[in-house]
């Protein structure tokens, strides 16, 4: 019989905390959660299972406050979780970015269960407002007037292992009547173009073979260091990195989208044939108002250099209708200006009156069932345009890069998709080999519909990449264990090439 001194002492294991990050806006938002993600698990924190839906020890919420309804989502969303934290008395929960940033105090007096508020500058700091938080058992708030350390400096949790966000600046010098951003995310700053490369080579070591470099304003990179051919220079750097197979950017502004950049996506192989370049309005009256730089006659000029010197290139767009003193004349010259622009996509909104920007003071705002007519319009036009540029890829033979998630009947249809090199989505019948997301495969077109490409035939080929390596020892990786690993030094984020937003994108400016 064994006594009782010889039984082992019982360990205690400490669980360790669960977190969840719930992310509304702009590419920039992402690239800032997946920053979070990297701060938590580098305090400890481990991500919540999917589907949690607040069940995590600590929700934050990553905002945006472009539009209208911005303020109500989030107050919306945290009055469904006051009940769970009354239940579970160790939940925390934190609010930064944008709206953060702008609402301030505003957020604590509206939802006093919130513990922690940051703002867009200083995201470094979450992890020590929480701990602050729950030790003095009091509210956090702290909100930097101004960037306190570039964000590339931190952890970060990257969602893919194949394609990454490269931030090559931060804020916006522009000062368009529409837009509250730059006020929240202040004055342009650029990195130094050695820092961004060595980024990249870092990310292309780990496996990475596309990156998205990201800024506001993303073709203005090289006012804050005195180079107006800096954003040039990079992109043909980025030319010479071994491995590196696809960049990309976004958002330009046409003010800033010079020849010598046109040449250089045209004479970098791995710059890709896509181009996002908002638009807001086709009417030169309205764009005035907006207080944009450029014209009608400006832009289409833009897209017809980029058509000449890169045929084959992809041109998406940005456009509000319903912006304050908008007639119907000014509409068809946005009309105008989308059919000759012809356009791959167009992420389209209505106008969205926010506090704090000169739009929202304007006289002769416009009735809602007028710019909601006048939006059906815009997008039924865009549908036809889209479309008929999409059949024009059938037939063709492209080089699709696997995606992971973008199919969502993929399971059911055997497909698998990706992105051709000018971005559009292309699903693929599943070939005999194994496929990892991250591999390139060849295909031939052979349908179109107006937001997606099939290709129904045949695999012609399958190249295994680095990328796909890469993406297989991650997913090794986390099942053995389930919580992720931070991925190396230094961690950026991971684009998700345009996605469909709710919101127009900070870069839009």
């Amino acid at each position: 019989m064994t006594s009782s001194s010889d039984r082992s002492p019982a360990v205690s294991v400490e669980v360790p905390k669960t977190y969840e990050i719930r992310t509304y806006g702009c590419q920039m938002n992402v690239h800032d959660s997946e920053r979070l993600s990297g701060l938590l698990e580098d305090a400890g924190y481990v991500r919540a299972p999917g589907g949690s839906d607040g069940e995590a020890d600590v929700v934050v919420f990553n905002t945006c406050a472009v539009r209208e309804n911005a303020d109500n989502k989030l107050y919306g969303n945290l009055g469904r979780l006051a009940p769970m934290k009354t239940a579970r008395p160790g939940m925390q929960i934190a609010v930064g970015g944008c709206l953060a940033q702008k609402d301030r105090d505003t957020i604590v007096k509206k939802a006093p269960w919130v513990d922690v508020v940051f703002g867009t500058h200083n995201i470094g700091k979450l992890p020590v407002l929480l701990e602050r938080a729950r030790v003095q058992e009091e509210a956090q708030i702290e909100i930097a007037e101004s960037l306190e350390a570039f964000p590339s400096t931190l952890p970060t949790r990257r969602e893919s292992a194949y394609a990454a966000w490269v931030s090559i600046s931060v804020g916006c010098n522009n000062t368009c009547t529409f837009c509250i951003v730059p006020a929240l995310r202040g004055k342009e700053k650029d990195r130094r173009p050695g820092d961004i490369l060595a980024e990249i080579e870092a990310l292309v070591g780990e496996g990475v073979s596309e990156i998205t470099l990201l800024g506001q304003n993303v073709n203005a990179y090289g006012s804050d260091i005195g180079d107006r051919e800096a954003f040039s220079k990079l992109l043909r750097a980025c030319g010479k990195i071994e491995g590196l197979e696809r960049v990309r950017f976004t958002s330009p502004h046409p003010r800033d989208f010079t020849d010598d950049v046109i040449a250089a996506m045209a004479e970098t192989p791995n710059v890709m044939p896509q181009l996002h370049m908002p638009l807001q309005s086709g009417s030169d009256t309205i764009l005035k108002a907006m207080r944009r730089s450029y014209r009608q006659e400006r832009f289409l000029g833009i897209i017809e250099k980029v058509r000449a010197a890169i045929p084959h290139a992809a041109i998406s767009t940005d456009i509000i209708v319903g912006f304050p003193g908008e007639t119907e004349e000014d509409f068809e010259q946005t009309m105008h200006t989308v059919r000759e622009a012809r356009f791959a996509n167009a992420f389209t909104f209505q106008y969205s009156k926010r506090p704090g920007t000169p739009a929202a003071e304007m006289e002769n705002q416009i009735p809602k069932e007028v710019v909601q007519a006048r939006y059906e319009r815009l997008v039924a036009l865009q549908e036809e345009i889209s479309w008929e540029e999409n059949k024009k890829q059938v037939g063709r033979t492209l080089e699709v890069m696997v995606a992971e998630g973008e199919g969502r009947k993929d399971g059911a249809t055997h497909r698998l998709s990706g992105r051709a090199p000018d971005n559009r989505l292309v699903h693929f019948t599943k070939p005999a080999e194994e496929v990892r997301p991250g591999d390139v495969v060849t295909v031939e077109i052979t349908y179109a519909a107006p937001h997606h490409l099939l290709a129904e035939g045949p695999t012609h080929a399958v190249r295994r990449t680095r990328a796909g390596d890469a993406w297989e020892r991650r997913t090794t990786a986390a099942a053995a264990k389930p919580a992720g690993v931070l991925l190396g030094l230094p961690k950026i984020g991971v684009p998700e090439p345009l996605p469909a937003a709710d919101v127009p994108a900070c870069g839009t400016h």
